[in-house]
């Protein structure tokens, strides 16, 4: 069972910057598709940014240019650097991750077996 653990949120005001990890229990981030996805009360869980097995990142629009996914493999761990944040960014955060058939973009809720349990950001104007 792979389990993720998220840290790094908090509160920051608008136009700054803040970075998640997500660290995996087993040797995850090399051979899995990672993600984040964002839920703001009342809302779907959306599609945030992901990292193939392969290394290769992928962003949602919203925030193509201003989040940075990557991945440290000998640590196990994800991150997501978000910088010129907007209040509409804030949301609770969760990293994803699943074992793909092939090398290619993941990003539906029900393309992924495993969550973490979330990291709350608030963005304030």
């Amino acid at each position: 069972q792979t389990q993720l653990v998220e840290s790094g949120g908090g509160l920051v005001q608008a136009g700054g910057s803040l970075r998640l990890s997500c660290i995996a229990s087993r040797s995850t981030v090399a051979r899995y598709n990672m993600a984040w996805f964002r839920q703001s009360p009342g809302k779907d869980r959306q599609f945030v940014a992901g990292i193939r097995w392969s290394g290769v990142p992928f962003y949602a629009d919203s925030v193509k240019g201003r989040f940075t996914v990557s991945r440290d493999i000998p640590k196990n761990t994800v991150y997501l650097q978000m910088n010129s944040l907007k209040p509409a960014d804030t949301a609770a955060y969760f990293c994803a991750a699943v074992v793909p058939s092939g090398d290619y973009e993941t990003r539906g809720l029900d393309d992924y077996d495993y969550w973490g349990q979330g990291a709350q950001v608030t963005v304030s104007p």
